[in-house]
């Protein structure tokens, strides 16, 4: 039998919740966790929760970032090729650019 453990806020999450995804819903939920910095299961709780999400820069963050930027990379390559350009290159190319502002304005130093 595990031990239990408190979260954060001294609490026993003593309840488990399951579904099924798609294997193109896991895949963008795996990506957005990846660049949110969190657990799957602190996501999927703010989420539900309408709770908003605030990523804060780690290596973890900046590693999946560059992974995400290099699969970006590869699909602009692609189109030069005259390969149309997806909805789905659009919205993660937002996604992460949107991050990188947020990040950008988080960790900029004032006169910097």
């Amino acid at each position: 039998m595990s031990v239990k453990v408190k979260d954060d806020k001294g609490r026993w999450r003593s309840k488990s919740v399951a579904f099924r995804m798609s294997p193109e819903e896991c895949e963008e939920l795996n990506y957005r966790v990846q660049l949110s910095g969190l657990s799957k299961q602190d996501y999927l709780i703010k989420r539900s929760l309408e709770q908003n999400i605030v990523v804060i820069g780690n290596p973890r963050v900046y590693k999946a970032l560059r992974n995400k930027m290099d699969e970006i990379l590869m699909e602009l390559k692609k189109i030069s090729e005259n390969i149309p350009i997806t909805d789905e290159l659009l919205d993660k190319t937002n996604q992460i650019t949107t991050l990188m502002e947020g990040l950008s304005k988080k960790n900029s130093y004032p006169n910097g």
